[in-house]
């Protein structure tokens, strides 16, 4: 029987590959000059569980790292995060 916390795993596990996958779109939308995702979309899919997806694609690809802008959107999302982890685990 699958508990509760391996079914979040499981959805942060697709939705951070969701995540990994929209960024990589992205960069290569921006290397060819073609419409390009729009910021909003990508912090959607970090709060909706994606952000580890995002932060490895930040390092992989290194796309969306230097912006300092997106970067605090994407780290207030991060702590959003842990604190509901903390409320909920507490």
């Amino acid at each position: 029987m699958i508990t509760s916390l391996e079914w979040i795993a499981v959805g942060y596990g697709v939705m951070s590959a969701a995540t990994f996958l929209a960024f990589a779109s992205d960069k290569r939308a921006a290397r060819l000059g073609r419409r390009r995702t729009p910021e909003a979309t990508l912090h959607l899919l970090e709060l909706l569980g994606g952000f580890p997806g995002s932060l490895l694609a930040q390092w992989a690809i290194r796309h969306k790292n230097a912006k300092a802008s997106y970067q605090v959107v994407f780290w207030l999302i991060v702590a959003l995060h842990a604190a509901t982890w903390v409320v909920v685990t507490g």
